[in-house]
């Protein structure tokens, strides 16, 4: 007999769950403004931060800070890791709640 399901505790979190679902969404290689994200989410930007900080390093998010002309612009884009972790953390919760593996 297989145990439970785990759930990925990086993920898991509501508000990286809301982050991590928002930005599988997008095309892989497709990124986002930190400030659409934010609006996206209705979330502050420290509380946004604080959640993109740790599923950064889970490699889970790459975020890259350029200029577009004079203005500093922040992307949030989802990794390949990131992706896969997302399908996996959904592929768990599907067995844990249907009782499938």
């Amino acid at each position: 007999m297989t145990g439970v399901p785990q759930l990925d505790p990086v993920i898991h979190a509501q508000a990286r769950l809301r982050v991590t679902a928002t930005l599988a969404t997008l095309p892989e290689g497709d990124r986002i403004t930190f400030p659409r994200l934010q609006e996206l989410l209705d979330m502050t930007a420290g509380n946004l931060s604080t959640h993109l900080r740790k599923l950064e390093e889970a490699e889970y998010v790459l975020i890259t800070k350029t200029h577009e002309r004079r203005t500093p612009v922040t992307y949030v884009e989802l990794t390949r890791r990131g992706r896969r972790a997302f399908e996996e953390y959904t592929e768990s919760l599907r067995a844990l709640l249907g009782g499938t593996p």
